[in-house]
């Protein structure tokens, strides 16, 4: 195989690859997750890009101290946060696989 012949293939790959990743992220703006803190008290609803698009608060809790309810809404992000996360690894590996690239390098396009 001559090396113009294995450029164009490495260039087509490219483009494969960040069109896969590009419709990876679209789909991860559609994509949501719940984080929970206070065992469902405050729950936080976010896309997989990070935006909240909900916040519930338990009436309950409304009696409380003010800094447990922060505490609680601070942790119900965090798990959030976590869990789409953990969707985008999810979602960019699937957009890199079947293209043979090292497990090193997938990270280079998201």
């Amino acid at each position: 195989m001559n090396i113009q012949a294995l450029m164009q293939q490495a260039q087509a790959m490219q483009k494969q690859v960040e069109k896969n990743v590009e419709a990876a992220k679209a789909s991860l703006a559609t994509k949501e997750v719940q984080g929970e803190a206070g065992n469902g008290l405050v729950k936080v609803t976010m896309t997989g890009r990070h935006v909240v698009k909900r916040l519930a608060i338990d009436p309950s809790l409304m009696d409380d101290e003010p800094d447990m309810i922060e505490d609680l809404v601070a942790a119900a992000i965090n798990d959030a946060v976590r869990q789409a996360d953990e969707l985008y690894e999810e979602v960019m590996a699937g957009a890199t696989t079947g293209m043979g690239l090292p497990p090193s390098m997938k990270g280079l396009f998201g």
